[in-house]
């Protein structure tokens, strides 16, 4: 799960970068961009880890693995 941490941190960073307000307007855009891409990229790897944790928490009360489909 390692790209999961690596985009969050990606991602702070790009935010920091935008919250000191002296990148130029092109640059802002091109971050605000890769920065949406990113959210939305944590944000599906985290419905699947959920998908994935509903499944062991369903089957009979009882922590069992399942294949999991996205």
């Amino acid at each position: 799960m390692a790209k999961f941490e690596e985009c969050l941190q990606r991602l702070e960073k790009i935010v920091h970068e935008l919250e000191k307000g002296d990148v130029p307007l092109e640059t802002s855009l091109t971050l605000f961009e890769e920065g949406m891409n990113l959210s939305s990229a944590c944000r599906k790897e985290l419905e699947q880890a959920e998908g994935k944790v509903e499944i062991l928490l369903r089957k009979n009360g009882k922590l069992q693995a399942e294949p999991f489909e996205a």
